[in-house]
């Protein structure tokens, strides 16, 4: 009598990505309902119902869950990645590199810009009232960067106090933190060349960090799978409390920014990716996680550890390499905030204020601004802040922030989507051309949390890839060879 075997039932899995798509339906869904239930506080924009109140709260606790990573990732991962660039041959040559790459997707997002804004004119008749000009509190200055890249203090913390004066007189007053994370990188690159400096003495000090970075990175995947939960939160707080009407007379002006936007990362980043001998496809299923979450938190920093994990764990990045690439792109590669953006606005402010005609001169000035800028306002980052670098390099009136802040929310997304978009991008680009990406990791299937895994078959870490070319990449010139062209063509057919 034979036995009858039943095999086991496989559990069915909801992939990570389409975790994500429902987590963004849903929050749209609670977030219309929300609106439909009382809309915002009229003055306040403070939320007056108990879902609006609860999409605010998820949503901001897991951007701070993300941003408390932050700080120890990038110092952790920058001292790591220094010591091991001790035995990389061409480390100078890959920060120039990345510098290089950084300056040239700016350059031709600028020149982007500006052709859609010549071209659709959104200043022009746009019908927004005057009397919203007005002059942003924080502004950008050449001096920030300066200012910015010394630490004021050890854990690059920065003290901002606020206060509120009561009914009864009283003053409150809070005190938030932040960190500065360029500081913060300035530190890890002092401490992490002093190990090296060091020697063997400080070899427990190297080793300490790398497994407390493996600890961090451990707590970081955990934050991450809660994505989904935090992407309701909120897009469905974004839609609650901004909606899609604030859209108004300035609609010209949001379908020029967000043109721009498609075209960089639909358009130009496909085809530097294929230039590369990268399948676009693989990059963009590669990056999602990242620019969904950037898109729907409005952070590049909250962002950045998504951002690291999906360039070494799908896009075959070495950590060593990424682990500088990401947090240095994070504060300066800001193609959607520091070129789309400002570039657009520019001309519409010059083109919305009677008798201000910008000439050549001006274009090359927004080029520069947009090339270069960046940098400067680094320590301080943010849209309004490099518009008001823009705008004050060219002469052109600060009270023009003013009448572009009514969609500056629902306009970060999108400039959100395609900083990160770029962030990823550029690591990948430049690893491949100096033959240390793991190219079979970058084709090999995503897996249902939206990740290759870390055991998927056929595949190598990327550091092992690093150390078996470096040599090879070292004496031939550091480009690609044969070899990668050959691992690329078997991991695609994998």
């Amino acid at each position: 009598m034979s036995e009858q075997t039943t095999a086991p039932r496989r559990k069915l899995r909801f992939p990570f990505a389409a975790q994500v798509l429902a987590g963004l339906v849903l929050g749209i869904v609670l977030g219309v309902i929300a609106l439909q239930i009382s809309p915002p506080h009229p003055d306040t924009g403070e939320a007056t119902n108990w879902l609006a109140v609860t999409l605010q709260t998820i949503g901001s606790t897991f951007v701070a869950l993300l941003r408390t990573i932050v700080p120890p990732l990038i110092v952790l991962a920058v001292i790591s990645s220094i010591a091991n660039l001790r035995n990389v041959a061409n480390a100078a040559r890959l920060a120039w590199k990345t510098l290089l790459w950084f300056a040239t997707t700016a350059l031709i997002s600028v020149a982007i810009a500006i052709t859609i804004g010549l071209t659709l004119r959104p200043g022009l008749n746009s019908g927004v009232d005057e009397a919203t000009a007005a002059e942003p509190s924080t502004t950008g200055s050449w001096l920030a960067f300066i200012e910015s890249i010394v630490p004021a203090n050890f854990l690059g913390l920065a003290a901002n106090t606020s206060g509120t004066v009561a009914d009864d007189g009283s003053i409150a007053a809070t005190t938030s933190l932040s960190f500065n994370v360029l500081q913060l990188i300035v530190i890890a690159v002092v401490l992490g060349i002093a190990a090296v400096k060091v020697g063997k003495a400080a070899e427990p000090f190297i080793a300490f960090t790398s497994s407390t970075l493996e600890v961090v990175l451990k707590a970081l995947w955990w934050v991450i799978r809660l994505a989904p939960i935090g992407t309701v939160g909120l897009l469905g707080n974004a839609v609650y409390s901004y909606g899609w009407t604030t859209i108004g007379a300035l609609g010209k002006f949001t379908l020029a920014i967000y043109l721009g936007l498609v075209l960089v990362v639909f358009v130009v980043y496909p085809v530097i990716a294929r230039l590369n001998g990268l399948s676009p496809v693989k990059y963009f299923t590669g990056v999602w996680p990242a620019v969904q979450l950037g898109f729907v938190s409005r952070s590049s920093l909250g962002t950045l550890p998504v951002t690291q994990r999906v360039a070494e764990q799908n896009l075959g990045v070495p950590r060593y390499y990424s682990a500088f690439a990401v947090p240095f792109g994070a504060t300066t590669k800001m193609d959607g905030c520091a070129a789309i953006y400002p570039a657009i606005s520019a001309i519409f402010v010059a083109q919305f204020f009677p008798g201000i005609d910008l000439g050549i001169t001006d274009y090359l000035l927004i080029v520069f601004v947009s090339v270069i800028g960046s940098a400067a306002t680094a320590g301080t980052t943010g849209a309004t802040v490099m518009l008001t670098l823009t705008l004050s390099t060219l002469g052109l009136p600060l009270e023009g922030v003013g009448l572009l802040l009514a969609v500056d929310p629902i306009l970060d997304m999108g400039r959100t989507a395609t900083n990160v978009a770029g962030q990823a991008l550029v690591p990948a680009i430049v690893a491949k051309r100096e033959g240390i990406l793991d190219v079979t990791r970058y084709h090999a299937p995503r897996g249902t949390t939206g990740f290759v895994p870390l055991d998927e078959p056929g595949t190598v870490s990327a550091e092992e890839a690093a150390a078996e070319r470096a040599s090879a990449g070292a004496e031939e010139g550091g480009e690609g060879t044969d070899k990668d062209a050959d691992l690329a063509e078997s991991g695609a057919r994998s």
